[in-house]
């Protein structure tokens, strides 16, 4: 099988241009692969099973590879059976309906009723950064927008006096949502109290502003949220997927 390895990675660097590093990770990934078949007496690549894969695979997530790894390795492997099958080293490829087992995919963390309010709560909505800080998270909790989403809505994209707010997703999607009560009265608060006094010369029609008078970034966002975190005493990893994740099972709690 290392002949067709080295062929394969020939393939990949002359006819598919890959870069070296993509090389050297797909080698290091089909060198553990040759060598546990090895192991166990299977040599030609014609006599690997789909449930000889599914072994494989249980070895690394034994060893304590991280999902992703596996899924990189998986990657590596169909690829490599794609092509011993259009050369005809192999009859079928036994990995085209092969995917990672559903076992194996880590659920994110996601904060409990009394986390996401402690949160919410330790904004000081005395000061504008306050009021804008709990704006934003409380839209972010009732809608469950992506941080990109959220830093990108225009002051005119939600519409307080009927509940929605309208934001452009991925594969620029337009997406209408429903936006809840309390996430309404701190937007309400923000856009009357706080955000004309961040606007500096010029307007600017972005809802979250800096204290430059700028729009958000979404790493500004993402600092935002580790200061309320740390100040509500949270040990669970917390990210601005977080509050997504948490909004999707709070919803189906309810």
């Amino acid at each position: 099988m290392k002949e067709q390895i080295k062929e394969f990675l020939d393939y990949l660097s002359i006819e598919r241009g890959l870069s070296k590093n993509t090389l050297e990770s797909y080698g290091r990934d089909l060198g553990k692969y040759a060598a546990y078949f090895k192991k166990h007496g299977i040599q030609n690549p014609d006599g690997i099973k789909r449930q000889d894969i599914q072994n494989f695979l249980m070895t690394l997530k034994d060893s304590k590879l991280n999902t992703s790894s596996i899924a990189r390795n998986l990657v590596a492997i169909k690829v490599f059976h794609r092509y011993l099958t259009t050369q005809r080293y192999v009859k079928e490829d036994v990995t085209s309906v092969l995917e990672t087992p559903k076992l194996w995919k880590t659920l994110p963390d996601v904060l409990d009723l009394s986390e996401v309010e402690a949160i919410l709560e330790k904004p000081n909505t005395l000061k504008k950064q306050g009021l804008r800080d709990r704006a934003a998270l409380e839209l972010m909790y009732a809608t469950g927008m992506r941080v990109s989403e959220l830093v990108n809505l225009k002051v005119n994209d939600v519409h307080l006096d009927v509940g929605f707010a309208r934001c452009i997703g991925k594969g620029q999607k337009e997406r209408i949502i429903p936006v809840g009560r309390k996430a309404i009265e701190a937007l309400q608060k923000y856009l009357t109290k706080a955000r004309p006094k961040f606007l500096k010369k010029g307007e600017s029609n972005a809802l979250f502003l800096t204290r430059l008078g700028k729009p958000m970034s979404r790493q500004s966002f993402w600092m935002v949220i580790k200061r309320y975190v740390r100040e509500a005493r949270i040990k669970k990893r917390v990210t601005p997927h977080t509050f997504r994740h948490s909004f999707a099972t709070h919803l189906l709690q309810r």
